[in-house]
């Protein structure tokens, strides 16, 4: 487990690509809360806009998820609490004014990109109004 990629996914720098390619700038790896950290794979920060690519596994993805035969007591907590974690940091965000973004490691980066992208824009049309 040690070797599997926490930052600089495959499906992070797919979307990371097709976003550049759409003109849209961004931050990686941004702490977007201190207490408790939390860091948003991708960053809008002017327009507070937090994007995270959650992978399949480690989420809990209903679609493609797994649920591992071995120490599955511990798997079936540790997913759980990360799908928690994920919904705090939500709520947090949104209090905080942040249009939170997720998007599964699974999606094409065309269409996830797409998501964002639309995100950004409407953001962008409320700062200028």
């Amino acid at each position: 487990m040690q070797s599997v990629r926490q930052k600089n996914t495959s499906a992070e720098f797919a979307l990371r690509r097709e976003l550049h390619a759409r003109g849209l700038r961004y931050r990686i790896h941004v702490p977007v809360l201190t207490k408790p950290r939390r860091v948003a794979d991708l960053a809008f920060s002017g327009l507070r806009v937090a994007v995270f690519v959650d992978g399949c596994f480690w989420h809990g993805c209903p679609q493609h998820a797994t649920w591992p035969k071995q120490n599955a007591e511990f798997w079936r907590a540790k997913i759980l609490a990360n799908q928690q974690r994920d919904r705090d940091t939500d709520e947090r965000l949104r209090a905080e004014g942040w249009k939170v973004v997720r998007v599964w490691a699974h999606e094409p980066a065309e269409r996830a990109a797409t998501k964002v992208a639309t995100v950004v824009e409407k953001r962008r049309e409320k700062l200028r109004a």
